[in-house]
């Protein structure tokens, strides 16, 4: 086990890093930033040169690999990290030199067992891109099909492995201190942001999201997943198809391209809402690098480390919530808070829906291209605090990437709003899927499966309760009580002391007889 001693060195060197791109100075300037913290603080930015403007991003990308994945995962947390310092980080960018070919050539055959060119009859030498866990080569199976290979970094694992106990420790430390910190989870943050990177840390997993995600996707006109290649991928290796089209973020290039801009910033948003409030799946790193569009106009998505999961209940609420802040129902979005649990019951309801008009009103009287679904959410975060509201990690994933599509949508067309947008498909989602029809399909559905478990129930039962056998019933004894049988607390009578006194003249007598005494 690491010593506390190692994780506090640790600690304190990326401390400096931060103080040397001025990201601790939002932090120790927080009133609700605990005194241990920045009394730890102050001893790492000792003899720093500070800039006026913190640089977030550039500071997490110069401590390292873990920590570019960390602070990707802190943008989603501006309740944790402040505003200033989320939008920044929204910015990081996962691009490091890259690793010399010898070494991808290494990892490739090692991987497989076999040479490379047994694999693949041409490999680009130099990849198209390099990140923190793994880089991409072009390259031409031998049956002749173009295919993007994506490499992990030797000795990743070991590194992340290493970083992922200190932020354990630090974290586990800070939620002891109790207060604002405890109701931030960090702990859990940590968690969260460790199961983000097995999944990134283990390519076959990524494949599976991305197969898991083309089948949830079929049905949707315009966006596609490029298909895997089974047999040239593993835990450190991963193969999928090549995709020829122009990056999104390249808005000449896709008017030069004869791209509807408009018809493509409704389809991305669409395409969002269908992933996370359909199906409950969502790719959830959806930056403009991880997007392009193919000459036919379809957007493809790459890059499926990062995804989120919201199961059905979840979905239904968060629904019912857009939709009612966007008609200004705020009574009904305050009832499902509560019904959800995400605020404790023994806050109250109407100042709950109070709290929310606060938010939602001042934007509501603004015109429609002005609102932004980023400034409402970051609004509702403002109030957590008011009414004790634990952070629900899968929720601030989602709003990560809502932030990111709409940042995306707005740069293609300038004019669109994601309500109007939105709002009929959340309409259609709510009719469809809360609907009457919905709930007595539902109940149905409850109802058979309950029918169906009766049977199961009743041999579960028979097992716990076998039938008698053929042998008749005996007829009850009588109770007889046996003398040296003593009822708890009771104390013996003036007859047990002289049986005992009997026995006990008897055996002398009878030994006295034998000649066993005396």
């Amino acid at each position: 086990m690491t010593r506390p001693a190692t994780h506090i060195i640790r600690l304190l060197k990326w401390g400096r890093t931060l103080a040397r791109y001025g990201a601790l100075r939002g932090i120790e300037a927080d009133a609700n930033t605990p005194p241990p913290v920045r009394r730890l603080m102050r001893l790492a930015r000792l003899g720093t040169f500070q800039p006026k403007v913190p640089d977030y991003a550039s500071a997490f990308r110069a401590i390292g690999p873990a920590a570019i994945k960390l602070g990707q995962s802190l943008a989603t947390r501006p309740d944790l990290v402040g505003e200033e310092a989320a939008q920044n980080l929204l910015s990081l960018q996962d691009n490091l030199p890259p690793v010399d070919f010898a070494d991808i050539r290494a990892v490739i055959e090692s991987s497989f067992g076999q040479p490379l060119e047994h694999l693949f009859s041409a490999i680009d030498e130099y990849p198209v891109g390099a990140a923190s866990i793994a880089q991409v080569h072009r390259a031409v199976t031998a049956d002749g099909r173009d295919v993007a290979v994506k490499v992990m970094r030797p000795g990743i694992r070991e590194k992340f492995a290493r970083d992922l106990q200190t932020y354990h420790w630090a974290a586990a430390h800070l939620e002891a201190m109790g207060s604002e910190a405890a109701r931030l989870r960090p702990r859990m943050t940590i968690a969260n942001f460790e199961r983000w990177t097995n999944r990134e840390l283990d390519l076959r997993r990524e494949a599976a999201s991305a197969s898991e995600l083309t089948e949830s996707m079929k049905a949707i006109e315009g966006y596609e997943i490029p298909a895997v290649d089974w047999d040239r991928t593993n835990g450190r290796v991963m193969t999928i198809e090549w995709v020829d089209g122009v990056k999104i973020s390249d808005r000449q290039a896709l008017i030069d391209a004869g791209h509807d801009l408009t018809a493509l910033a409704q389809r991305l948003v669409l395409a969002f809402l269908t992933q996370a409030i359909s199906g409950g799946f969502f790719h959830a790193d959806m930056h403009q690098g991880n997007l392009f569009v193919k000459a036919d106009g379809t957007i493809v998505a790459i890059d499926f480390g990062i995804m989120g999961r919201i199961d059905r209940q979840a979905r239904a609420w968060l629904a019912e919530i857009l939709y009612g802040l966007t008609t200004g129902n705020y009574q009904r979005v305050a009832e499902i808070h509560f019904e959800a649990q995400y605020v404790p019951s023994y806050h109250s309801v109407g100042e709950f829906a109070t709290a929310l008009r606060a938010v939602g009103e001042p934007m509501r009287g603004k015109p429609v291209k002005e609102l932004s679904v980023g400034q409402m959410l970051d609004g509702l975060f403002a109030i957590t605090r008011d009414f004790d509201m634990q952070t629900q990690p899968h929720l601030l994933l989602l709003q990560k990437t809502m932030v990111m599509v709409e940042g995306i949508a707005t740069q293609l067309n300038p004019e669109i709003n994601m309500w109007d947008t939105a709002a009929p498909y959340v309409r259609a989602w709510i009719r469809d899927e809360l609907g009457p029809e919905s709930l007595v399909a539902d109940r149905l559905k409850e109802d058979t499966d309950t029918l169906l478990r009766i049977p199961a129930l009743i041999r579960r039962i028979e097992d716990k309760f076998p039938p008698r056998g053929g042998a008749p019933d005996q007829a009850p004894l009588p109770d007889v009580p046996l003398m040296w049988d003593r009822r708890e607390g009771s104390r013996p009578g003036i007859t047990s002391y002289v049986v005992a006194a009997l026995l006990g003249a008897g055996a002398v007598a009878g030994a006295l007889q034998l000649g066993w005494i005396g």
